[in-house]
């Protein structure tokens, strides 16, 4: 009896063993499946800040550029309209002459015009219309370089190379170093990436018109996904009848938030530019396009938080005498309403990164011009940087992983005011 009695106990030790064992593999595939991903994203992460954080620097040169009257302004009435016409790109090769009077021959020129970014000469012209009293003075400039220039000084040209190997000659290598030796040549804060829209020049390239279209489009799809999918939500849960047509309806709800983006493209582009004529590659058709994707993200969290509204607190107003509207826009509401901000946040927030949708609508255009409303053309953040990412410059790799930065940060800042809103408002029962 007792060497049965010590045989069952043998099986269940071995038993709780095997248990123990097979929990404890468990926890161990668990942390590695997490390290897996950590490094999986921390990689992921250090390659874009690796490849991106040089485009917030862009390198200068500095010159001292005459501004002649005889050239500038030859009449000497100061009419913006002669200002504006001159040649400031003349201004600065003259400037690079008298650095490097050695230079003489025409392919040697060309070589030494081309240390200086083109866009510099609109920017000197920028400068001499906001201040005229400048004409006749020969200034010290900081000059935006040109971007193969600005590769090499971020290392991203091999100075060491043969000459075949790299996109700067050899005479424009000894030109740059002694522009270096001369401490001609400095890295500054890029507010251009910020200040400026997109260019075919690299160095001149930026953000703003991107930044601005997704405002623009943003606000569009706030203005309609907000109260439409809150009032969807509402009458669906407080109001519609139960019966197959509302059933049919929240099926179709539910599948509508898993279709993929491109169809509401697709749609968007057959139901608001070609039935209805409005312009393409402007904010309003887009955001029009990110309302229909979005609506039923902002439907279904909008039910979510009406049904975590506890029944007793609608059977309390109800039993004070409060009219069914009264009870939910007065009681039921403002207990669901953080949810449905956050539900609408995570829904905008989506809507911010999309590109598919907005391809389909003509939003890949090359658009300079920042949008001031949103009929004029424009063009998105995750756009621009489906454009940057197609260029064969190496100066709009670094360009493209800095857009994809600001990108992340907005949506991280998105994400995280949702998470605020609901820790704020959350109430437990």
């Amino acid at each position: 009896m007792s060497n049965r009695r010590q045989s069952v106990r043998d099986r269940v030790a071995l038993g709780i063993a095997r248990r123990y064992r097979r929990e404890r593999n468990f926890r161990l595939l668990g942390l590695a499946a997490v390290l897996v991903g950590l490094s999986f994203l921390a990689f992921f992460f250090l390659t874009l800040i690796g490849n991106g954080y040089t485009a917030f620097l862009q390198t200068h040169i500095r010159l001292d550029v005459e501004l002649s009257a005889s050239l500038i302004d030859p009449d000497g009435e100061l009419d913006p309209q002669t200002i504006g016409r001159a040649n400031y790109q003349g201004l600065i090769q003259n400037a690079l002459r008298a650095r490097f009077p050695e230079v003489a021959s025409r392919n040697e020129l060309r070589e030494l015009f081309a240390l200086v970014s083109p866009g510099a000469a609109f920017e000197l012209r920028d400068s001499v219309l906001g201040n005229p009293d400048l004409i006749g003075e020969t200034m010290d400039l900081w000059l935006v370089a040109d971007d193969d220039v600005d590769m090499l000084i971020k290392g991203h040209i091999d100075r060491s190379a043969e000459e075949s190997q790299r996109r700067i000659s050899d005479p424009q290598l000894a030109w740059i170093e002694a522009l270096e030796a001369d401490g001609r040549i400095e890295r500054q804060f890029n507010h251009r990436f910020f200040t400026a829209g997109d260019s075919r020049d690299p160095e001149m390239s930026g953000i703003r018109s991107a930044i601005t279209g997704s405002f623009l489009m943003l606000l569009v799809t706030l203005a309609l996904s907000f109260p439409l999918g809150v009032a969807t939500a509402i009458y669906l849960e407080e109001f519609a009848p139960k019966n197959r047509w509302t059933d049919l309806i929240e099926v179709n709800i539910n599948n509508l938030a898993a279709v993929p983006s491109i169809v509401f493209g697709l749609l968007g582009l057959a139901l608001f530019i070609n039935l209805f004529g409005l312009p393409r590659s402007a904010p309003l058709v887009g955001g029009l396009v990110l309302t229909l994707m979005t609506l039923p993200v902002v439907i279904i969290a909008g039910r979510a938080a009406l049904m975590s509204v506890p029944p007793s607190i609608r059977e309390a107003a109800l039993g004070v005498g409060a009219s069914k509207m009264q009870m939910i826009l007065h009681h039921v509401m403002p207990l669901a309403l953080p949810g449905m901000l956050t539900g609408t946040i995570i829904g905008m927030a989506r809507a911010l990164g999309e590109s598919a949708p907005l391809l389909m609508i003509g939003m890949v255009a090359f658009i300079v011009d920042v949008p001031e409303s949103p009929l004029d053309p424009a063009t998105a953040l995750p756009v621009q940087v489906y454009l940057w990412a197609d260029s064969p410059e190496r100066a709009f790799v670094e360009r493209t992983s800095a857009a994809i930065l600001v990108l992340l940060a907005f949506l991280l800042a998105m994400n995280a005011a949702a998470i605020l809103l609901r820790k704020r408002f959350e109430r437990n029962w």
